[in-house]
């Protein structure tokens, strides 16, 4: 997951940045940082990741349209 991605899945699910880090059980400003390309730790991208795709989302690899996402049907 790219940061970007991070960023349009909780877009897409309409989900602020305080409501991710609550379902991920992150800090706010971990999900703030991440989404702005700056280092965090593994295990916190991993429960975001985790945490997004049970909410429906899936994670398009970079596939020479860049990364993307998109919502289960």
């Amino acid at each position: 997951m790219k940061p970007i991605q991070c960023k349009m899945a909780r877009t897409a699910l309409g989900w602020g940045v305080r409501d991710l880090a609550k379902a991920a059980n992150v800090a706010p400003a971990t999900v703030t940082r991440f989404e702005g390309g700056r280092g965090v730790q593994s295990r916190s991208i991993d429960s975001i990741r985790t945490t997004l795709e049970a909410a429906g989302v899936i994670f398009i690899a970079e596939n020479g349209g860049g990364p993307g996402v998109r919502l289960k049907g």
